[in-house]
């Protein structure tokens, strides 16, 4: 492929460089925030070297090379266009101030989850693993020593970091809201102390009272354990506290000041207030999508086995982690992260239905790699670079997440971590390896199948033209 050529043909169909107010590019996708839309050639830039689809999201013109192509074409892209090379935040910014409330919000949400992933991943994959090993052992199909060290360091490292979650969450959402990082962590570790009762054995004991505000009322001493939103708006808090000290505290002082009053008020508000009435929230939330999905005959897993990829196109899934983490904190599994590989793994077979169809070698060389993609849980290469751009494609997906996120209602299909979709999801379905494959198998199948169908090649090409 040649970079450059690609390079050229993007600046050339974007209205130049002086129409490009930032640009920057994430694992697959090159991200650029447009001054004037209006200049953009989206036909020439989906037919640019190497390009494999084109699509706006949260204030951004997002154009698919794939996974170890977008940085080279990137690099030469920022030489062409003759622009410094933006950071990743700076085009966050630039798109933010275009982008709706709800969309930042979400966004946001994303920006806190993406770094924290290779931790949580890790962890739930050897969760995964540990889980598959004591079921061996147990039922004879496996004999080692379950007192040795291996066995005994490797099931104290596969809980860590759902055990230390909020301070994950609370460092990462500091920086995000531009606050002291370290201070963010202090916070997320007031919030599980240990002379705060374990949230997970409330159940077992009488919750110790505190009265807060001069006796004004009482506050469980809980930790927050496994919780997502109670930390994002402490955090939150915090930060909005430590940014106005700064501007009123004089220099000499700051040092010891700010930190002090923003840990101890943000702190004294989060176990009197945030905690409790945000606790109940989220509860709230995991206790509704847990009523969706356990809808008889699995009618609410269908549906949103089904609408996930939708949810895809307009961003809004960055706040599925939030789920996934409730649902491991309160059932140990997460049910919603096997509807998610359905429907992804859905977009792959729908994809890989127009690669096998169609006579257009370009179509067939974006699609056939972009189905592999999609299989491994990355899925914006087959949604935005075949499957929307034909519509049908995309369809026959959505029918095969649906039927595929049914069949794991109906087997009760959870998985020990999140992070991961597609085949290496099966890392963190060892539990119940079998009915993971044979969901995969049926959203492939179902989505091939509808594709074949009632895509037509000939159609889409008079469409096109």
């Amino acid at each position: 492929m040649d970079y450059q050529k690609a390079a050229r043909q993007v600046l050339e169909n974007v209205g130049g460089a002086s129409n490009i107010v930032s640009a920057a590019h994430c694992a697959t996708r090159l991200r650029l925030v447009i001054a004037d839309n209006s200049l953009v050639n989206k036909a020439a830039l989906e037919n640019a070297e190497g390009a494999k689809g084109v699509f706006e999201a949260q204030g951004q013109l997002q154009i698919i090379f794939g996974t170890g192509v977008v940085n080279k074409v990137y690099d030469a892209f920022t030489q062409a266009a003759g622009i410094s090379e933006a950071t990743k935040e700076e085009v966050k910014q630039a798109a933010a101030a275009r982008a709706p409330w709800y969309q930042r919000a979400i966004k946001t949400l994303g920006d806190i989850f993406v770094p924290i992933i290779p931790a949580i991943v890790a962890s739930g994959f050897l969760m995964g693993i540990m889980e598959a090993l004591n079921f061996m052992v147990n039922n004879g199909f496996l004999n080692i020593d379950t007192s040795g060290s291996l066995y005994v360091f490797a099931k104290l490292f596969s809980n860590t970091a759902y055990t230390f979650l909020p301070i994950l969450i609370a460092f990462s959402a500091a920086k995000v809201f531009g606050g002291n990082q370290f201070l963010g962590a202090v916070i997320g570790m007031i919030m599980i102390h240990p002379d705060l009762q374990n949230a997970w054995t409330v159940a077992n004991g009488v919750e110790t009272m505190q009265p807060v505000f001069g006796g004004l009322y009482s506050v469980p001493l809980v930790g927050y354990q496994g919780h997502v939103i109670p930390v994002i708006i402490a955090v939150w808090l915090m930060c909005q506290i430590e940014k106005r000290l700064h501007k009123v505290v004089p220099a000499m002082i700051d040092l010891f000041v700010t930190p002090l009053v923003s840990v101890f008020v943000t702190g004294y508000l989060t176990l009197a207030v945030i905690g409790p009435i945000f606790t109940s929230i989220e509860n709230g939330i995991i206790g509704g999508v847990q009523w969706l999905l356990t809808l008889p005959f699995g009618i609410g897993s269908f549906l949103m086995g089904g609408l996930y990829a939708i949810t895809v196109v307009t961003g809004i899934h960055h706040m599925y982690t939030i789920i996934d983490l409730g649902q491991l904190t309160r059932y140990g599994y997460t049910y919603w992260l096997p509807l998610a590989s359905a429907a992804n793994v859905g977009q792959g077979g729908a994809a890989l239905a127009v690669a096998l169809k169609t006579r257009d070698a370009k179509v067939k060389s974006m699609a056939l790699p972009s189905a592999l993609s999609a299989c491994m849980g990355i899925t914006e290469p087959a949604i935005f670079g075949v499957n929307l751009r034909f519509m049908t494609p995309f369809v026959g997906g959505l029918a095969g997440g649906a039927c595929g996120a049914l069949y794991a209602s109906l087997v009760g299909l959870g998985a020990t971590g999140t992070g991961v979709t597609g085949i290496f999801g099966l890392l963190l379905h060892l539990h119940m390896p079998l009915q993971y494959l044979l969901m995969m198998a049926i959203s492939v199948g179902v989505s091939f199948a509808v594709t074949w169908i009632f895509w037509k090649p000939e159609q889409a090409a008079k469409e096109e033209a």
